[in-house]
C-alpha cells in the first residue's frame, strides 16, 4: 500500500449535506478497490481559471489515502462513471519529502519556543 493525495472537484453543490453525500459516494470507490481513506479536507468553493464544460466554479476536496499502486488506474476509471465527481487528480505522496517538511516544521517550532522563553526571561529580569 502506498499513500496518495487526491484532489476532487464537485460542481453544482449548494448545500453541505449534498457535498457530504457526494463525497461519501466518491470515497466508497476507494474502499471498493481495496484502499483506505486516511484524511479529508474541504478546501471550499473556488472559481476555475477558465470555464470547463460550461461550469465556472467547484468545491475542492483534498483526500489522503492508502492504495495499491496497481489499483490507481482502476480507481480513476471508476470515477469516469460517477457523475458527482467533476474532476479528480491522484498524486503519489513522496515520503522523504513529507519527512523533511515535518522535521523542518519541528525545528522551526523549537526555535520559536526558545525565542519566546528568552523573551520571557528578559522580561522577568527587568522587573
Amino acid at each position: 500500500m502506498k499513500k496518495y493525495d487526491a484532489l476532487y472537484i464537485f460542481v453544482g453543490i449548494a448545500k453541505d449535506d449534498v457535498l457530504n453525500a457526494n463525497l461519501e459516494k466518491a470515497l466508497a470507490e476507494v474502499t471498493r478497490v481495496g484502499g483506505n481513506v486516511l484524511s479529508t479536507e474541504s478546501l471550499g468553493l473556488r472559481p476555475f481559471a477558465r470555464p470547463m464544460s460550461k461550469k465556472d466554479k467547484g468545491v475542492y476536496v483534498k483526500v489522503r489515502m492508502e492504495l495499491d499502486p496497481a489499483k490507481v488506474d482502476e480507481l480513476v476509471n471508476r470515477y469516469a462513471l460517477v457523475e458527482e465527481v467533476f474532476r479528480v487528480q491522484i498524486l503519489a505522496v513522496d515520503e522523504r519529502r513529507e519527512a523533511k517538511i515535518a522535521a523542518e516544521r519541528q525545528a522551526r517550532a523549537e526555535r520559536q519556543a526558545k525565542k519566546e522563553a528568552a523573551a520571557a526571561a528578559a522580561v522577568t529580569t527587568e522587573d
